[in-house]
């Protein structure tokens, strides 16, 4: 599999997002997820430590055991963890960073990510303590979630400044129904030569064409279950999904293949973070990276979802 350049790090252009280890897939599925994701290429996991509580690090540092030198590990902190704080205060950052490597069973993170802004922390005392953790050794790269493009200059103002380590990279929301990044901080990511990595790239399941207009929600989904995901099911997202899956079947494609492949077509794009809850949908996440779409196409794509919901598409 293709990879390419989060920092130092050299990344599968298709990740495995672990929310799901320890909260909707058991340790069996997990370890099978794991296993799958390497048998295919995958070497890159993106966790925190509020997934599943911490369960989800748990899980990654079992299932992987002697074979953590053979993958990279991104993981989070900064939203609360029951009983322990959060947020982004040195001491804070250092003591999450430890519970971390314990779950995780290791001696260092490859990309240690804030993952959220802390409004009350001012950006410089945190990148002090990540750049205390990088010269250590104990973390190889760091970056950031669910930053705006302000946000990013005003972190790399203060690194140059001190002389701190980096962001080498960003991860907020994007997709095909999703595509705020696009405004400002992708442009970002390009001026500082970060990496971009997309989450929730497949819209909670709405770019995987399991959900049709008209048709009966299945069961045992998120979206059947979770009313925050039901409330994606809009008139509006079904008509865009309708055409995307006409667009990408008169390709010889799936849906599926559209999504993850429109997202690397952005070259700030790294790493596709998808999550995948059994072996199978390991598979078809990889395979879908195969599409290499070309600007002629990508236009054609952006003219397709500006359009008027019930216009027919070319």
């Amino acid at each position: 599999m293709e990879r390419r350049s989060i920092g130092s790090l050299q990344v599968s252009v298709v990740g495995i997002g672990c929310n799901n280890f320890g909260a909707r897939i058991d340790e069996t599925r997990t370890q099978q997820v794991i296993d799958a994701a390497l048998e295919h290429g995958v070497n890159f996991f993106d966790t925190a430590d509020t997934y599943a509580n911490g369960r989800s690090e748990e899980l990654i540092g079992q299932s992987l055991g002697g074979r953590r030198s053979n993958v990279i590990i991104a993981t989070k902190f900064g939203l609360e963890m029951p009983g322990a704080g959060k947020g982004a205060r040195p001491e804070y950052v250092k003591r999450a960073f430890e519970a971390s490597l314990r779950r995780l069973r290791t001696d260092y993170v490859d990309l240690y990510q804030q993952h959220v802004p802390d409004p009350d922390v001012p950006i410089a005392e945190t990148l002090g303590a990540l750049d205390d953790l990088a010269k250590a050794g104990r973390v190889r790269e760091i970056g950031c979630s669910n930053f705006s493009a302000a946000q990013l200059r005003d972190a790399d103002l203060v690194a140059r400044r001190f002389g701190y380590a980096r962001f080498v990279s960003v991860q907020n929301e994007y997709s095909l129904l999703d595509r705020e990044p696009e405004a400002e901080v992708l442009g970002e990511c390009t001026r500082q030569r970060m990496a971009f990595l997309p989450y929730f790239p497949l819209k909670s399941g709405l770019l995987t064409g399991k959900y049709r207009k008209g048709k009966p929600i299945p069961e045992d989904t998120r979206v059947a279950k979770f009313e925050r995901y039901r409330k994606l099911l809009t008139e509006e997202n079904l008509d865009k999904v309708e055409r995307l899956i006409e667009y990408a079947e008169s390709h010889g494609h799936t849906i599926l293949e559209l999504a993850i492949s429109w997202l690397l077509a952005h070259r700030p794009v790294a790493s596709v973070i998808a999550g995948a809850s059994s072996a199978q949908q390991v598979k078809a996440n990889v395979d879908a990276a195969c599409w290499l779409l070309n600007e002629a196409q990508l236009e054609e794509i952006d003219v397709l979802l500006s359009r008027e919901a019930g216009h027919a598409t070319a």
